[in-house]
């Protein structure tokens, strides 16, 4: 089905090689959201969420809004399994099915067909499947020949749109993305977004961060405003966008 519980999850991150605090790291840290702390130890760390709590049911549809460095990311991260809290626990329940970095195992001196097993088996896809819907898929990705031709050759765009065929075979109970993904000319976005709706489909929840309003009050029931690694507003996006938007 799909369940979220996060109690009082804080997530802070060390930062290395570090020369101590300085008013010039304490005006970053206020500039990017995050709070730039001491450890026990005497190592620099930003405090990228603070004492987050809150739950997301089966069929929610949930939009994380907030400057860059307030939090977004870090809580998707979180929810993926990727940060694990510093404080506080989260309880995942059902499988999570992550759109955030599409180009994750994607070899250049591999040719896009054999990148296609290469991404679907990091994603847990198994191999059947993806011979099924290989035909289609390369389809889709627009290739043509070039499906055969190592990646390094490719231009940004055609490695995106193949990082972007392939991560879009899953089919999760929690469907977490980092802003919507514009990838080639207005009519593979248009296929892209219909692809991408299929997908929200067959996903019990959605967690999207995204700095797009109208986005966040197409696709979403909820709203999450985050600032400084906390929970600012939480509502319907009737209630949250007109006051984070103005």
């Amino acid at each position: 089905m799909g369940r979220i519980v996060l109690k009082d999850v804080s997530v802070s991150i060390p930062i290395f090689n570090s020369q101590g605090r300085s008013l010039k790291k304490k005006i970053i840290g206020m500039a990017t959201g995050g709070r730039i702390g001491l450890t026990e130890k005497g190592c620099t760390s930003v405090e990228s969420l603070s004492h987050l709590s809150l739950t997301i049911e089966p069929h929610e549809r949930v939009g994380l809004v907030g400057h860059n460095g307030a939090g977004k990311s870090t809580l998707l991260r979180v929810l993926g399994g990727v940060y694990a809290p510093s404080s506080g626990t989260a309880s995942i329940e059902g499988s999570v099915g992550s759109l955030i970095d599409i180009s994750l195992g994607i070899d250049g001196e591999s040719t896009g067909l054999e990148n296609i097993f290469l991404r679907a088996a990091l994603l847990g896809i198994p191999t059947k499947t993806v011979e099924r819907e290989l035909d289609s898929l390369i389809e889709f990705t627009q290739l043509g020949d070039f499906i055969y031709m190592p990646v390094r050759t490719y231009s940004s765009g055609m490695h995106l749109r193949l990082a972007f065929a392939v991560s879009t075979m899953i089919s999760p109970d929690i469907l977490l993305m980092d802003e919507w993904l514009s990838v080639g000319d207005n009519e593979f976005q248009r296929r892209a977004e219909e692809r991408l709706n299929h997908l929200i489909e067959r996903s019990n929840i959605l967690v999207i961060a995204s700095h797009s309003r109208a986005l966040v009050e197409k696709c979403c029931s909820r709203v999450l405003w985050l600032e400084h690694g906390e929970i600012k507003m939480d509502g319907s996006p009737g209630e949250v966008c007109p006051k984070y938007f103005k």
